[in-house]
């Protein structure tokens, strides 16, 4: 099996790998549902035959719902460096994000609600635990129950699917074969015939890229500007890659190799050239791809808005205050009503395998309280 065939078969590539279109038209999609189903919230709640005003809900389109979670990703990656997490973990917490929102809108769920507990499942499948309370304390005004009760509504978000493929690992190869092609130790592709030592003579004869037709002369040179690349690319994945799409169209694969091009294009070729023939049919749709991607990282929104995206991003709110499910204003007390009644879901009924499942398991609760052992050993535990 090669390492194409194990990502293919990834939940990231089988229900997280898009087309263009395909996203565009997904995310239209859970935009037009939200806005039916707030309408349809605001009539029930107010219905125009018991005294109730008949008025259109404005909701938000799917350019500001994008906004909207943009800005919130960029929270996400603030919250994680002020808890000094590794960047699995924020990385992982975005792309958590993201994928919630592709199916659920935040007139339905407001970010704010939604990014700690993404932050919180993050540190749990990237073998990052900690306990939530300890979590909770780190933020403000921000209690353990905020974070636990959104916790199924993610998880069922992400269709219960947490493994995330991030490009971090391959550019780490990658930078690893550099150095080895530097020290003359490098092995090619099946299909290239050049030794070692010949491989580190075209490394070393690879343009800098400055604008002139110089070179490094020493292997400390080209060390020193493949460690260069490295640190570039590798802040171009902690940042672009995340708030961008290129999770949903590219490979991990495609995301790294494109860093690489934008910050040593001349060595991202190199590297391609010590993998692929020249006559290779696939090396120029391969690099194609790359540019697509590459202009895709290019164009990243900042780290921090400026002072109009911060006014349109404060417009967003105001109107998302307007237009939210009234049904989900408060995930805690949902969450808690679920646990009390197991047919109430925001006003709407469970599935009924699910409800009777847990009447089930109510009875059999109850039942077991009132055998003779049952309450001595509860008691035990308890103290």
């Amino acid at each position: 099996m090669t390492e194409d065939d194990i990502y293919r078969a990834s939940t990231q590539y089988r229900l997280w790998s898009f087309t263009p279109e395909t996203l565009a038209s997904l995310r239209a999609t859970t935009n037009a549902a939200a806005a039916d189903s707030v309408r349809a919230a605001f009539r029930n709640l107010n219905p125009p035959d018991h005294g109730g005003v008949k008025a259109e809900v404005e909701c938000l389109t799917v350019e500001e719902e994008q906004k909207l979670v943009s800005y919130y990703c960029l929270e996400t990656l603030e919250l994680v460096d002020f808890c000094q997490y590794p960047t699995n973990v924020k990385a992982t917490a975005v792309q958590y994000l993201k994928r919630f929102y592709l199916t659920n809108s935040p007139m339905t769920y407001h970010p704010k609600e939604i990014y700690r507990t993404a932050v919180y499942l993050a540190m749990k499948s990237e073998d990052n635990f900690r306990y939530v309370k300890s979590f909770a304390e780190k933020l403000d005004n921000v209690t353990a129950e905020d974070i636990l009760a959104p916790e199924f509504l993610l998880t069922q978000g992400l269709r219960f699917t947490f493994d995330v493929r991030h490009p971090f690992p391959g550019l780490e190869g990658g930078f690893m074969e550099l150095l080895a092609f530097t020290n003359g130790r490098g092995i090619g592709g099946p299909l290239i015939e050049k030794s070692a030592k010949e491989l580190r003579d075209d490394m070393l004869a690879i343009d800098t890229g400055s604008g002139t037709a110089t070179h490094a002369t020493t292997v400390k040179e080209l060390v020193a500007r493949c460690q260069s690349a490295h640190g570039k690319a590798k802040e171009l994945l902690k940042t672009s890659a995340l708030l961008t799409d290129a999770y949903f169209l590219y490979t991990p694969s495609q995301i790294w190799l494109s860093a690489l091009l934008l910050v040593d294009e001349a060595l991202a070729r190199f590297y391609l050239d010590t993998k692929l023939s020249p006559s290779s049919d696939m090396k120029p749709k391969l690099f194609t791809t790359l540019r697509q991607c590459a202009g895709m990282l290019r164009s990243s929104p900042a780290a921090q808005p400026g002072k109009e995206e911060k006014k349109e991003l404060k417009r967003i709110v105001k109107k998302l205050g307007q237009c939210r499910n009234p049904q989900n204003l408060d995930l805690v007390e949902l969450n808690k009503a679920q646990k009390r009644d197991p047919e109430v879901n925001g006003g709407q009924e469970l599935d009924e395998n699910i409800a009777k499942k847990r009447k089930l398991e109510r009875e059999k609760s109850m039942k077991d309280s009132e055998d003779l052992f049952g309450p001595a050993i509860q008691d035990k535990g308890d103290q």
